[in-house]
């Protein structure tokens, strides 16, 4: 009876119910554990440690990494304990605290498919694509170098990591954010990675602070769900870019994933496939394109890629005698 109690105090946390979820559909390491549950990673540790020696969790080594999986014994011990846990699990599928995870779970496993490194171990779904040295970060680089050099705009960088990677292959980078704190940790990132062609800015995305036409390309990534005003960031993306220039847009499909207003500070969830064409059209923008950028089974989110280029004197003339 004592070992029972125990062990029903311990399955008695919400945190450890979560962790043991999530274990139970793949097998992560403490990095991505504290990214899936957003909790502290010294808390998590912490769990993983009970859970394990509680007999329900094991620990192993795989090409210098430690993964955490439900242990064998657990679910096959012939003891009502799994049966009733999996069925708890199941009931909580609707519940916005578990569809989070299962959300930011998908979005590890997707970055595990680009990352060779950490995909790469003796489970790897696809041995075909496990070739050394291939990459998207790699490839994204290469492009770049295919590029002239542009002056770009990242609205909306958050810590600076698109900005950074745009520095590598842009002569000059303006990076506008409206929070100083996130700023403050861009600039400390860029410093760290000798990047000096990169001017950081506070400022809102429906009030630039930047002239008029100045920029090549205006980029938006991930960032239009947090404006105020999508259209009118939209239309202050091509206001700073030059005739000829380029507005492109990464955002999520409409989606029904509520929880991300308050975890994620989203202001709109995700944007119809139409309703981002009509926005990039009413800003003055020709030659519009939008299709899915990423899209994997089971994740809740459909990410799209948007652009449009700024018109000139003749795109203005061509597209009048048209309508006449």
């Amino acid at each position: 009876m004592r070992e029972a109690s125990g062990l029903f105090r311990l399955l008695g946390d919400e945190a450890r119910l979560r962790l043991l979820r999530v274990l139970a559909r793949e097998r992560l390491n403490v990095t991505e554990l504290t990214g899936i549950l957003g909790l502290a990673q010294s808390g998590v540790s912490r769990h993983l440690g009970l859970l394990k020696d509680a007999g329900l969790v094991l620990e192993e080594k795989d090409a210098g990494f430690t993964y955490y999986k439900i242990k064998p014994s657990a679910r096959d011990d012939g003891s009502a304990l799994w049966p009733l846990l999996e069925a708890q699990f199941e009931r909580a599928a609707a519940d916005a605290t578990v569809r989070a995870d299962d959300a930011r779970l998908q979005e590890v496993l997707r970055l595990r498919k680009e990352n060779f490194e950490t995909d790469g171990g003796p489970d790897a779904r696809d041995a075909r694509q496990l070739v050394p040295g291939r990459s998207w970060a790699a490839w994204s680089r290469a492009l770049g170098l295919l590029l002239p050099r542009l002056e770009v705009a990242d609205l909306g960088c958050g810590e600076g990591y698109l900005a950074i990677e745009a520095a590598r292959w842009a002569s000059h980078v303006t990076a506008v954010d409206r929070s100083e704190v996130v700023l403050q940790r861009a600039r400390g990132l860029a410093r760290r990675r000798r990047v000096t062609n990169v001017i950081w800015k506070r400022g809102e995305l429906e009030r630039l602070p930047m002239k008029d036409a100045i920029v090549h390309v205006a980029l938006l990534s991930q960032a239009l769900h947090h404006a105020y005003n999508p259209a009118r960031a939209v239309a202050e993306a091509a206001r700073i870019t030059v005739p000829g220039g380029r507005v492109l847009v990464l955002d999520l499909r409409t989606h029904a994933e509520d929880w991300v207003r308050a975890k994620l500070g989203d202001r709109v969830l995700g944007f119809d496939d139409d309703e981002l064409r009509r926005m990039l059209v009413a800003a003055g923008l020709c030659e519009v394109k939008v299709g899915v950028g990423a899209r994997r089974t089971g994740d809740p989110f459909t990410v799209l890629v948007a652009s449009g280029t700024k018109a000139n004197a003749t795109t203005k003339t061509r597209r009048h005698e048209t309508k006449l």
